[in-house]
């Protein structure tokens, strides 16, 4: 039969319990920090991901299209000569 020393599972516990503790501050201090840098973003006008990949988007297509315009005034000007 093996007997349980108390001391060391209180120690086991003490360690288990510390571990969440530590685990829980990590992630609340990433939040923390997350957060703090989103304001500080914002703070400075800077523009998220989404907005910059949306605003190159329509810059795309208005090239597109600003090159299809063109390839048709030419061929009009080649029509009326």
């Amino acid at each position: 039969m093996q007997t349980r020393n108390k001391l060391l599972d209180d120690v086991g516990q003490l360690m288990t319990n510390a571990m969440g503790v530590a685990q829980g501050a990590r992630e609340e201090a990433e939040t923390a920090m997350k957060s703090m840098m989103d304001r500080w973003l914002a703070d400075r006008d800077f523009v998220t991901r989404d907005e910059f990949d949306a605003v190159r988007a329509m810059a795309q297509k208005a090239r597109e299209e600003n090159e299809a315009l063109k390839a048709r005034i030419e061929a009009l000007e080649k029509v009326a000569k």
